[in-house]
């Protein structure tokens, strides 16, 4: 069966034209699983501390030290949220984030701005905003500055049920029962941040890593290997030539959709142009990344394939001196260009949903594409916000292959999935000057 729609709009200041979308029901593309709207929180500006977290003494309300009102807007928006990082997570040791929190280790913060972080949100409390907004824990662990020990011991700490000194540790820090994180990012950029690294050298550590990563209790562990920096093709052959056994769960891309000079409020006809021509770039290396990994890494016939993850996307834009200074590193005002940058990512991801297993934007909270921004006890839902409010009808649901017509960065973007006899259409006009 297909559907043609036909859409118009006329009595507005702008030219309006029509364009036709076709849309087969019978030919379905795979199933939008809840993770692919996936978030991501990092250590970086004001994401987590004057974020997510105020600290229980704050005056601002909050529970047990997390914002109450981001709390209450992310409460059932939220599959799954990758933690502490990001380049972050490279040079972060689990132990100093647990235990009395007058009693934690202060570190630099080598990556995001040299400042210093006193560990007051830790895994404890990580788990816990988890629970509390109704999202799958998705752990990043260190491999850039860690050891194989190191990682090995997070995962029994949070998983084992009790009766070993780390699960026991758990207990008495607060958490008797296992936290049964099932996702675990052994490393995050080790092309760069995380170890400067060649695809076959990280093979090599992953492999290390990897062997003493088990199921601790009744979760059995999701590994996911550090994929390529946007579609480079030569990371992902030589990471899977040097790979000889004990093969990852999933492999994870980064694609961010840079400014060309651009501010968040400041920019060209052009400069939206070129950053919105980023998202058709996004789909062909979902798609070619995705046939290495079925040539590289066939199926296995007891596990299935090995699952692509696009964890850090969204739009990147030139900060602005002063509001970094005032609210925190890589702060990032949010525009109705921003919410058509994330419809496009998210017709993208629909579309590919038989591709992808998980997707993670970036980041929450006042950082880069947020759902959120806070100023003191200010906390409001961004444009972003509202695209994930409004496509999440998607998840669940088989998509459908679509067609719009012309292609083209600034040509209409379209997305569709059927459950039974109900479809769900995300159209999407990148045009600031047409109707549609």
């Amino acid at each position: 069966a297909t559907a043609a729609i036909l859409t118009t709009r006329r009595g507005l200041s702008s030219p309006a034209t029509e364009q036709r979308v076709n849309i087969d029901l019978a030919k379905e593309t795979g199933t939008v699983r809840p993770e692919l709207h996936g978030h991501f929180a990092e250590h970086l500006g004001s994401c987590v501390y004057g974020g997510l977290w105020v600290g229980k003494n704050s005056k601002i309300p909050n529970i047990n030290g997390h914002r109450k009102q981001a709390v209450d807007y992310l409460k059932g928006l939220i599959p799954v949220l990758r933690w502490p990082g990001g380049c972050f997570a490279d040079d972060y040791h689990w132990r100093d984030g647990i235990g009395a929190a007058a009693k934690r280790p202060k570190d630099v913060n080598l990556h995001w701005g040299m400042y210093t972080e006193d560990n007051s949100y830790g895994t404890h409390q990580f788990i816990e905003l988890c629970r509390l907004i109704g999202a799958e824990p998705y752990l990043a662990g260190n491999v850039g500055s860690g050891t194989p020990q190191e990682l090995r011991d997070w995962m029994e700490y949070c998983n084992y049920p009790k009766g070993s000194s780390l699960s026991d540790e758990r207990a008495a820090n607060g958490s008797p029962e296992p936290f049964n994180v099932k996702y675990w990012g052994v490393g995050n950029e080790n092309w760069g941040c995380g170890g400067n690294m060649t695809g076959d050298e990280y093979a090599t550590v992953y492999r290390r890593f990897a062997t003493y990563l088990r199921r601790f209790g009744e979760t059995q562990p999701f590994l996911i290997a550090c994929g390529p920096n946007g579609n480079n093709k030569e990371w992902t052959q030589k990471f899977w030539g040097n790979m000889r056994g004990g093969r990852p769960s999933g492999f994870a891309m980064h694609f961010y959709s840079n400014g060309r000079g651009n501010t968040a409020t400041h920019f060209t006809l052009e400069d939206m142009r070129q950053q919105f021509a980023s998202f058709p770039n996004i789909e062909t290396a979902i798609v070619e990344q995705r046939a290495l990994l079925d040539t590289m890494a066939p199926p296995n016939p007891r596990l299935g394939p090995v699952g692509l993850l696009l964890d850090e996307w969204g739009v990147w834009d030139r900060m602005d001196p002063e509001e970094e200074k005032k609210y925190g590193r890589l702060f990032q005002q949010i525009t109705i260009r921003s919410a058509i940058a994330a419809a496009l990512g998210l017709n993208v991801i629909h579309r590919q949903a038989g591709k992808l297993v998980m997707t993670n934007i970036a980041q929450m909270v006042n950082v880069l594409h947020a759902l959120l921004l806070t100023d003191e006890d200010k906390c409001v839902r961004t444009t972003t916000y509202y695209v994930y409010e409004f496509t999440k009808a998607h998840l669940g649901q088989l998509s459908v292959q679509t067609e719009s017509g012309a292609a083209g960065a600034m040509e209409l973007s379209v997305s569709a999935s059927r459950k039974d006899k109900d479809v769900t259409i995300t159209l999407v006009n990148p045009k600031p000057d047409v109707t549609l």
